[in-house]
């Protein structure tokens, strides 16, 4: 019985009855093959599965539609030795870590020195990171590498680099030290005056010293030193808005989470928003996803004894009358763990 349904299932009725003896006849046509019915939707923004399982009833991805179907560029990547959260003498210093699929980093160009046109030739995921990165290939000398992707940013686009033109600039600046101060004063600030209204393309995916942007302009991959690497928002969804910049000294920039801070201006930064904002919305459904992602479970704190964590022991759900803390002993909601203020900080942000 099973074989006939399955047969049924492998083909579809013909268009048009046959006649055969004055009576209508249904034949089948076996070279129609029928569609089989996918498991899964996507809507261009998430990916759900049909619930064959309870772990994929609430499981909601974000849409790959637009990625790249194949493995990286093998060059601009590293193997990833994990440690299981252990140190050199095997002792656990990161708890709930072990397992998961093999992974290699890829090697992302955060600091952008490079000059000149470059490419976008297409977008990939990248498992150790919550954003996407795009592959580039500069245009004239064929380099590739891998950079943040913004949002909106296409295969096909051409981005640019503008750090080597301030580089120039300011060695230009240094070789005037036989120049009375007066005159090197003024050329500075022509210089500097230059530098800002100069035309650059202050388009989506470009880098640029923050002296070099406009005022109230979206930004990511922000540095923290002049000529650096970008460490400032870099994780999926995130933005920052320039709020103050001038031809030397400190720039400030609008962090998402309210803090305004101060940045060397010589300082790099991309335009716009980085890529894969739906990441927060996303729903892994069940433990599994969990351990595939390098993750083990943990234990609560009321579980354990009393000598294995400070809300352990007792006679039932008891904390034992203690503000929650970590195993020890740390504050672990609204405890304030820094002895020094930040220098760069104008505003902190905004606390409950």
């Amino acid at each position: 019985m099973l074989a006939i349904r399955r047969a049924l299932q492998r083909c579809t009725l013909a268009a048009a009855p046959v006649l055969k003896f004055g009576r209508p006849q249904v034949a089948f046509n076996l070279q129609q093959q029928v569609r089989p019915m996918s498991n899964t939707k996507d809507d261009g923004q998430f990916k759900t599965w049909k619930p064959l399982a309870p772990t994929l009833r609430q499981r909601r991805m974000v849409s790959r539609k637009d990625l790249h179907k194949g493995g990286p560029i093998r060059k601009l990547t590293v193997a990833k030795r994990r440690t299981g959260g252990r140190n050199n003498t095997g002792r656990i210093t990161c708890r709930h870590r072990g397992g998961g699929a093999k992974r290699r980093i890829r090697l992302v160009d955060f600091k952008r020195s490079e000059p000149g046109p470059q490419q976008v030739v297409r977008l990939e995921y990248d498992p150790g990171r919550t954003a996407h990165i795009a592959l580039i290939k500069h245009m004239q000398t064929g380099v590739l590498s891998y950079i943040l992707a913004p949002t909106g940013l296409k295969p096909g686009s051409v981005v640019q680099s503008y750090m080597r033109v301030h580089l120039e600039n300011t060695q230009t600046k240094d070789d005037g030290e036989d120049m009375s101060a007066a005159e090197r004063q003024e050329m500075e600030a022509t210089s500097a005056q230059a530098d800002i209204t100069s035309k650059v393309n202050v388009e989506l995916g470009n880098c640029m010293p923050l002296r070099m942007i406009p005022i109230g302009t979206t930004i990511h991959n922000i540095g923290l030193h002049p000529l650096g690497r970008g460490q400032l928002v870099r994780s999926a969804g995130a933005s920052a808005q320039l709020l103050y910049t001038a031809p030397t000294g400190l720039a400030q920039i609008k962090l998402m989470s309210g803090e305004i801070r101060r940045i060397p201006v010589d300082a790099c930064a991309t335009i716009g928003q980085v890529s894969n904002a739906n990441h927060k919305h996303e729903k892994l459904g069940g433990a599994g996803a969990r351990r595939r992602r390098g993750w083990r479970p943990t234990v609560r704190g009321t579980a354990m004894n009393t000598h294995d964590h400070p809300h352990g022991g007792g006679r039932g759900k008891s904390k034992g009358n203690k503000h929650p803390r970590s195993p020890w002993g740390k504050l672990a909601k609204g405890g304030k763990t820094r002895n020094s203020k930040n220098p760069m900080l104008v505003r902190g942000r905004p606390r409950r």
